[in-house]
């Protein structure tokens, strides 16, 4: 049975955990501003300084107020593990377990904080060691190194442009059934049509079929203009 104190102590690694792979998915190598960091953590802006504060003060972290945050070379190889074991999870739990892909996000995040670096890189064998997830997102490699994809918002694409889709966004569940639903998913054919952007809308077609889908929603799917290397190691 877990005590009051294991279960307080799990909370407060898994937060750091939270705010440390926060920190890299807004920023990657560089600086994240506190405002931006709390917004996407959904706390307040005291709460995130206070455990920045925590963070530097165990060297995960470089801090200074009002000039944002970054992670130091401990706090990234930390980061990048628990994006390892999320991007690992989803794919195990949507390719093996079968999982809706707008479901896999959640529970992978439970898993993430919890799982053995043993059960970890079993389920990374037992998929064949992969590269990217069910999203099209880029899994880091055991030892740290993770793909930077030469890709674009499909929002920025201009008239006539055709890409492939390379990655989803996986935030916001309702959103990714949508987006599934209109073929927008990794590897899916996209050609911006020319007479489509109107009202906020970007019209565009996947195969043989037209399809519309507001801006701000298409900035969440990324897009390789046709003829581009998929990737490059970092």
């Amino acid at each position: 049975m877990i005590s009051l104190g294991q279960a307080n102590k799990q909370r407060q690694s898994e937060a750091v955990e939270d705010y440390l792979t926060a920190i890299w998915r807004l920023g990657g190598e560089g600086a994240v501003g506190t405002s931006a960091l709390a917004r996407a953590l959904e706390v307040s802006a005291p709460s995130a300084t206070e455990m920045l504060k925590r963070l530097a003060e165990q060297r995960l972290v470089r801090y200074q107020p009002y000039r944002g945050v970054e992670l130091t070379a401990s706090g990234r190889r930390l980061a990048l593990r628990v994006i390892r074991a999320h991007r690992l999870i989803e794919l195990f739990l949507a390719r093996v377990l079968g999982l809706p892909v707008e479901q896999v996000h959640e529970e992978a995040h439970r898993w993430e904080h919890v799982i053995s670096e043993e059960a970890l890189e079993r389920i990374a064998a037992t998929l064949g060691d992969p590269r990217t997830d069910v999203h099209g997102h880029p899994i880091p490699t055991h030892d740290g190194s993770v793909a930077i994809a030469d890709d674009l918002p499909l929002s920025a694409l201009p008239a006539g442009a055709a890409a492939v889709v390379s990655q989803v966004s996986d935030h916001d569940p309702e959103l990714l059934r949508h987006l599934d639903a209109l073929g927008l998913r990794p590897g899916a054919r996209v050609e911006v049509i020319d007479a489509g952007r109107f009202a906020g809308a970007l019209s565009f077609r996947v195969g043989r079929r037209r399809r519309q889908l507001a801006e701000d929603a298409a900035g969440s799917v990324r897009v390789r203009l046709a003829g581009r290397s998929a990737e490059a190691r970092t």
